[in-house]
């Protein structure tokens, strides 16, 4: 089963609200997941991400793939570098 952290939309037409979960990749955008790491909220300023970093590099270690999009905020919030260096260590 491939595995993807992705965004999944929430909210009201023209007042988007994403969650960040794990899913299958095979399940639509909005539909089933695995478990839900996060929220993203970019209408407030500045954006809003709060994302648990300890299931993220669980999830990143156990072989998820995450999205373009999860890739840049992962990279601002500074867990890709964590993960990284963690794996560069074993």
């Amino acid at each position: 089963m491939a595995v993807k952290i992705r965004l999944t939309r929430r909210g009201s037409k023209r007042n988007p609200y994403y969650r960040v979960v794990v899913a299958d990749s095979r399940s639509p955008r909005d539909g089933r997941y695995i478990e839900q790491i996060g929220t993203y909220n970019p209408l407030v300023k500045p954006v809003e991400v709060k994302i648990d970093e300890e299931k993220a590099l669980k999830w990143l270690h156990n072989g998820a793939q995450p999205s373009d999009t999860i890739r840049n905020l992962f990279s601002k919030e500074g867990i890709m570098k964590k993960f990284h260096d963690q794996k560069n260590e074993e």
